[in-house]
């Protein structure tokens, strides 16, 4: 029976990878989606080397994920945000390498041309950083974004220091600095037409990301 097992570990190796070699030549599937989908069976087939169907799942997250996990704390902290921004416009999503993304519009963030948080956005930053001190395993990046009005000198360092107010913030609710990572792309990273006002309004934003290492 011992030789039995021993055989067909690599059977299951084998039809993990081809499945996501299958999967990854898909016409309509995007070049991020082949790549998960590599990842998620080449990490599927590691945990099936361990034995049991719950080191394949545990497999899967870390190939398909780049280093982050979905776990139930990260799971829960997707429902608390959810809760806490219900009604304010903010996004809460999984993304597809597994952190949890809050995509947060200028009309509670920031006003035009500042970098000063509204009052708005502090209960949210609030419910981010609860609990965060008792999980040093996540890390915070925040990235900030405006419109098109203005050049790239106005705009760039602008949507800097929208991340940087955002962290401070976290900071000052007991985040450690250490963790968080900030950037600003400026008005290059638009979500809607900067040829309204109201795609310009949500183009003014920060996100935040919240990722769990494997």
């Amino acid at each position: 029976m011992q030789t039995k097992k021993i055989m067909l570990r690599p059977r299951a190796l084998t039809a993990a990878i081809a499945l996501a070699v299958l999967a990854s030549g898909c016409a309509n599937m995007t070049e991020t989606q082949k790549s998960v989908a590599v990842g998620a069976g080449v990490g599927a087939a590691a945990g099936a080397l361990i034995g049991q169907g719950k080191g394949a799942a545990i497999g899967a997250g870390v190939g398909a994920l780049g280093g982050y996990i979905w776990s139930q704390n990260m799971q829960q902290k997707k429902v608390e945000m959810e809760k806490a921004t219900a009604g304010t416009g903010v996004q809460v999503s999984q993304t597809a390498d597994n952190q949890l993304k809050l995509s947060i519009p200028s009309d509670i963030s920031f006003d035009t041309g500042s970098a000063v948080i509204k009052p708005s956005l502090q209960p949210v930053l609030n419910q981010f950083a609860q609990g965060l001190n008792n999980q040093p395993n996540m890390l915070v990046t925040i990235v900030g974004h405006t419109d098109s009005t203005g050049t790239d000198a106005i705009n760039n360092p602008l949507s800097v220091n929208r991340a940087a107010s955002a962290r401070d913030y976290l900071v000052s609710r007991g985040v450690s600095m250490q963790r968080i990572q900030i950037d600003g792309r400026g008005s290059h990273e638009p979500i809607a037409d900067n040829n309204t006002d109201a795609g310009r309004a949500k183009n003014r934003r920060i996100e935040i990301f919240l990722a769990e290492k494997a």
